[in-house]
C-alpha cells in the first residue's frame, strides 16, 4: 500500500476510520498495563485520534508516531496546542508538554526516538496495514520499543466481503506475530455496532500483550 494512499484520505478528509469520541476498549482496559501517572505510551499510526487526548487529561506522556503531517497539525490544533517542531533524523518532530509526535514512515523511527517509553496503544497500525507489512512492522515494533507490554486492538471478519484497511486479522496471526516475545491475552471481543464500514458483521477484539 502507497503513502500516497493515505496522504490522499487525510487531504480528502477520508478518515472513516477516525473515531470522534475515542475507543471504549482504551478506557476499560488501559490499567491492564499497569502504569504510572507520568509513564509514556506510544501511538503507532496515531492519526488526531481523541485516544491522546483521553491519555493526557490522566496524567500520562504521549509519543506517536503518524505518515501524515495534515493530521499531526490537525491534531495539535484540536488539542490547542502550539508545538515546536525540529527535525529528528529521517522524521519531524512536533512535540508540546507530554506529547511528542514524529511525522514520517515508521520504519525511519529508531529506538532513540522511543526513550523511555512504558508502553504501545495499538489501535490502528497493525490493522491498517496489509498482510505482507505486517510481519515486518510487528519486528520493528519490538526491536524499537524493546518489547515493552501492548494493549493491542484489532478486528475479525469475512476479509473476502471487504477490503480494507482496516484488514481483518485472526487471532492465529496475532499470536504468530506476538506469542515468541509476549504473553498474549484476549481481554475482550465485541461485535461492531452496524458492522464495519456499514458494511459487514465484524468484531472488534482487545489484546494484552505482556513481556515473556
Amino acid at each position: 500500500m502507497e503513502t500516497t494512499y493515505w496522504h490522499e484520505k487525510w487531504k480528502r478528509n477520508d478518515i472513516g476510520f477516525h473515531e470522534a469520541s475515542g475507543n471504549s476498549l482504551l478506557s476499560e482496559f488501559f490499567a491492564e498495563l499497569s502504569l504510572s501517572k507520568g509513564d509514556r505510551v506510544f501511538i503507532p499510526l496515531c492519526g488526531k485520534t481523541r485516544d491522546i487526548a483521553w491519555l493526557l487529561s490522566r496524567g500520562y506522556g504521549v509519543v506517536g508516531a503518524e505518515l501524515s503531517e495534515l493530521a499531526v497539525q490537525q491534531l495539535f490544533m484540536e488539542l490547542e496546542l502550539i508545538p515546536e517542531i525540529e527535525q529528528a533524523g529521517e522524521l519531524k518532530r512536533y512535540w508540546a508538554k507530554n506529547i511528542e509526535i514524529f511525522v514520517g514512515d515508521i520504519f525511519d523511527l529508531t529506538e532513540k526516538h522511543l526513550r523511555d517509553v512504558s508502553a504501545i496503544y495499538d489501535r490502528a497500525a497493525l490493522v491498517a496495514l496489509p498482510a505482507d507489512i505486517r510481519q515486518r512492522y510487528t519486528q520493528h515494533l519490538m526491536a524499537v520499543t524493546k518489547v515493552v507490554p501492548q494493549l493491542l486492538i484489532s478486528f475479525e471478519y469475512e476479509q473476502s466481503q471487504l477490503s480494507g484497511p482496516p484488514f481483518s486479522i485472526s487471532s492465529r496471526e496475532i499470536y504468530d506475530h506476538y506469542n515468541a516475545n509476549y504473553h498474549v491475552k484476549k481481554l475482550a471481543s465485541r461485535d461492531v455496532l452496524g458492522g464495519l464500514k456499514g458494511l459487514v458483521p465484524a468484531q472488534e477484539v482487545a489484546w494484552l500483550l505482556s513481556r515473556r
